[in-house]
């Protein structure tokens, strides 16, 4: 508990209390509960715990999810609404290791009072109070996925309102598009409460051991998933260190391009998917380095017109080495381009306005701005207001004009983290350096020409 802001503490304390008065309400009711409904809860109350000891991890901090709600939502059905609770309010003697006193708490209230709602939501509906038949099993249907969907919803919002009072989530971070696709699969997954009562029906509690096949390759799904992700983080992130090995004074601007760029895109409303390309743009924007020879990236003063050259197919490069990654989609893109001009006069292709992709203009301001902000070998860093000047004076000449109004509302909004002052190499240490940076608009590169 001393972990939790006291927000978080109030609003932990409200959810058990309000789950003890549920339940406690209806376990007084003379008669509640039949000698048959016991062992029916019990059976049912261990599947839950079974599937709650072993959650998926999300990619939400500290965050988990289970299956577990399938055999709460069949509790429903099979021993009503203080049933359904009672079976939730198991959560708490889950047997996951190293889960806080808090966490139990929290789980066991919030699946007891998802469990209770859902239960009355049935009955309003004109659910079947008992184990149905099979000709009566379409009555319940209906009623079943009312149930289901309130069931769902609750959990999402008390989950939610708990993330947020815990600092781990904030609203300006949400995704309407996202937000969908996680209730629309909680909703599929729901409907394996289904299949326990329509087995119930037929081969009573049998059913419970016929149905942890099925459950357990559903959280196998969900790990896949979050496994998946991790795999496509730890590709980028080895790109990502390979090319800033090149220059001691670029370490972390892959990833700060990255951030810059993710709150662009969901400033301006862009869906859940093509923000999480973007991000992957941002961290390799500037793979095309590893192309580009090292002295021509260290040399100082002007660069012959050929160096040049070979720092402006840099875009190029990139785009061949990442070309055979095919979860990047729409990135591709942002690497190619995210040294164009809105006037024409960038490269590689000289596109203009609105011949640049939407994801290398929402790059070329998240690019520009780290690069301001962070500390070179011949300047040092510039203020967060100083950068912010840059872009609006550079807006529909170099930049997208509607990406720096989004990146600045963005900055108010949410602030911006630069990075520390570059601890100097000690005397002896061998390190690379660029002599300039070709993403700083502030200070272009110069070039001689040959003739």
């Amino acid at each position: 508990m001393r972990d939790l802001p006291w927000p978080a503490r109030v609003y932990l304390v409200g959810l058990v209390g309000a789950a003890v008065v549920m339940i406690g309400r209806g376990l007084v009711t003379p008669d509640r509960y039949g000698g048959h409904e016991w062992p029916t809860l019990l059976v049912l109350a261990l599947l839950f715990l079974v599937c709650e000891s072993v959650p998926t991890l999300l990619n939400v901090e500290q965050a988990a999810i289970s299956v577990s709600f399938s055999a709460a939502l069949a509790a429903v059905v099979l021993v009503g609404d203080v049933g359904a609770a009672l079976v939730g309010a198991t959560a708490v003697l889950s047997v996951r290791p190293g889960l806080p006193l808090y966490k139990r708490l929290f789980n066991g209230a919030q699946f007891a009072i998802c469990g209770h709602s859902a239960g009355q939501v049935y009955t309003i509906l004109g659910g079947p109070q008992h184990v149905p038949t099979i000709d009566g099993f379409p009555d319940l249907i209906g009623p079943f996925m009312g149930a289901a969907a309130i069931f769902v919803l609750l959990n999402v919002l008390l989950f939610g309102g708990m993330l947020y009072l815990a600092g781990s989530l904030r609203p300006a971070d949400l995704q309407l598009r996202g937000l969908v696709q996680l209730l629309g699969s909680y909703l599929g997954y729901a409907t394996f409460g289904l299949l326990i009562v329509g087995l119930w029906a037929t081969v009573q509690s049998i059913s419970a051991v016929l149905v942890l096949l099925p459950l357990f390759i559903a959280r196998w799904t969900f790990g896949q998933y979050r496994a998946q992700q991790k795999s496509y983080d730890a590709t980028i992130a080895a790109l990502c260190q390979a090319v800033e090995t090149k220059d001691f004074y670029t370490r972390g601007h892959c990833t700060r391009v990255s951030s810059a760029a993710t709150m662009i895109a969901q400033e301006i409303g862009m869906g859940s998917e093509r923000t999480r390309a973007i991000g992957y743009a941002g961290m390799l924007h500037d793979v095309g380095k590893l192309g580009v020879p090292t002295k021509v990236l260290q040399k100082e003063g002007r660069l012959t017109e050929e160096e040049y050259a070979a720092i402006q197919l840099h875009p190029m490069r990139g785009l061949e080495i990442v070309r055979g990654i095919d979860f990047l989609d729409e990135a591709f893109a942002g690497i190619m381009h995210h040294h164009e001009r809105q006037d024409g006069g960038g490269y590689p292709m000289g596109l203009a306005g609105a011949e640049i992709p939407e994801f290398a203009r929402v790059i070329a301001v998240a690019d520009a701005f780290d690069s301001m902000t962070s500390d070179r070998s011949y300047r040092k860093a510039k203020s967060i207001e100083e950068a912010l000047t840059e872009l609006r004076k550079a807006a529909g000449t170099q930049f997208d004009p509607e990406m720096v109004t989004a990146f600045i509302r963005a900055v108010d909004r949410k602030g911006w983290d630069p990075p520390g002052r570059i601890a100097l190499p000690q005397a002896g240490e061998v390190v690379e350096t660029v002599a300039k940076d070709h993403d700083d608009p502030t200070a272009p590169i110069e070039v001689v020409s040959e003739r």
